[in-house]
Order: C-alpha cells, then sequence, then structure tokens
C-alpha cells in the first residue's frame, strides 16, 4: 500500500452550490435564438401559410428551460443567501418563480398560434393568431422586462451585502435593475418602442450581472466568507 498517497481535496458544499448556480445562470441564455425562431410564428399571415412549425416548437422548448433554470438559480443560491436575510432570499424564489409563469404563459400564448395553424383553422382565426402574437409580447414585457429587474436588484443587494462574489460585480445588478424598470416604463407609456434599441440597452447591464455572474461562479465560486464557512462546517457535522 502506497502510505504517501495523498487523499483528494474536499470540495466544500459552499463550491457544490456556486458551481450548480454558475452553470444554471448560463443556461438561462440559452433562449436567445428563439427571437430569430420566433419571427414566422409572430408574422401576420403565419396561419394561412404552409412549412414546418419546427422553428416555433424549438424556441418555446428553450423558453421553458429558461424558465425552470431561472427558478433554479434562486432555489440553489436560497440555502447561503437566506444566512444574508432570508426574507430577501425568499423574495428571490418568489420572484423567480413569477417570472417563470410570466415565461410558460408565454409560451402557451405562440403554441397556441401554431395549434390554430396545425388545425387549418385558416384566414378566419387570422385575428385570433395576432391577439395571441400581441399577448405574447406584453406577457414578455412584463415577465422578461420587468421582473429580471426585481431578480437582479434582490441578487445584487444579497450578493454586496454577504460579499460572496466581487462588490463590482454585485453593483452590476443594483444598478442594472433600475435601469431596466426605467426601460419598462419607457415602453409601457409609448416613450419607445418595445423593440427599439433604446429599450435593449436598458437590459444591457442585467444580461452583464446575470451572464458574469454565471461565469464568475462557474469558474471561482463564492469568495471565502463567514456564510461560506458556516455552510462548510455544517456539512461536516
Amino acid at each position: 500500500m502506497n502510505t504517501n498517497r495523498q487523499a483528494a481535496p474536499r470540495v466544500g458544499s459552499a463550491r457544490k452550490i456556486a458551481l450548480a448556480a454558475g452553470v444554471i445562470y448560463l443556461l438561462t441564455f440559452v433562449s436567445i435564438p428563439s427571437i430569430a425562431l420566433y419571427a414566422q410564428v409572430k408574422s401576420a399571415n403565419y396561419i394561412t401559410g404552409a412549412g414546418p412549425d419546427t422553428a416555433a416548437i424549438i424556441g418555446g422548448i428553450l423558453e421553458i428551460i429558461v424558465a425552470l433554470a431561472g427558478i433554479g438559480t434562486a432555489v440553489v443560491l436560497f440555502p447561503v443567501l437566506k444566512k444574508q436575510n432570508e426574507t430577501l432570499a425568499l423574495g428571490l424564489v418568489a420572484a423567480r418563480v413569477l417570472e417563470a409563469s410570466t415565461i410558460f404563459l408565454g409560451v402557451a400564448f405562440l403554441f397556441s398560434i401554431v395549434t390554430l395553424r396545425q388545425e387549418g383553422a385558416g384566414a378566419d382565426a387570422l385575428v385570433s393568431s395576432h391577439t395571441l402574437a400581441t399577448l405574447y409580447d406584453r406577457i414578455f414585457l412584463l415577465g422578461q422586462s420587468f421582473m429580471p429587474g426585481v431578480d437582479d436588484l434582490l441578487l445584487g443587494y444579497l450578493l454586496y451585502k454577504s460579499r460572496l462574489v466581487p462588490r463590482a460585480l454585485s453593483l452590476i445588478g443594483i444598478v442594472g435593475g433600475p435601469l431596466l424598470f426605467a426601460g419598462y416604463l419607457a415602453v409601457l407609456f409609448g416613450l419607445v418602442g418595445q423593440h427599439a434599441s433604446l429599450a435593449g440597452l436598458s437590459a444591457l447591464l442585467v444580461a452583464l450581472f446575470e451572464f458574469s455572474l454565471g461565469v464568475y461562479l462557474t469558474i471561482k465560486g463564492f469568495k471565502p466568507t463567514p456564510l461560506t464557512a458556516e455552510l462548510d462546517r455544517n456539512e461536516l457535522k
């Protein structure tokens, strides 16, 4: 027996949580292609045309993955964040669940258009299909243009106070949330178009925060703090 063999270093609970959260956060970006995939199903005469519905279905599946991943990020981080502020950590879980609910509803709207087409509803259902496409845009505005601001404001504050990640990274979420709210209100009051460049810019910091957080947690994990030390101690009990 080789008595000089060294045991493999133990991976603590804090690192496992950080890695899981980081990977899931990166997974929330898989729906980016849905913008292009939905172009056809949201077009004016989609249900009267011919061809496959594959693009719309794939786009919907990607959004469902994002909805589930969004809930996953809050649930996975909850054991750590609750040690900083359990009320706000629970609020983050609730906000993510609400955001996911709006995503599911939006997908249901677009899948309803696909169903109308597959059942041969034809020109008589054009108004219905246009209504469903409009409802998708409205629910997207609420669920994916407003709720992420709530999510990142809560998460950014909790991370800033706990020092689990560099404070500069936390501040991106804290600043990005209100900017996204401003963009949401500007679209809501008709000051800018929903798909205008200015509306997209208002979401830039939120996207940067979540992507950077995903990369940081995956590669580096949490910074050593009393919270992470407590998690690792509890694992040994």
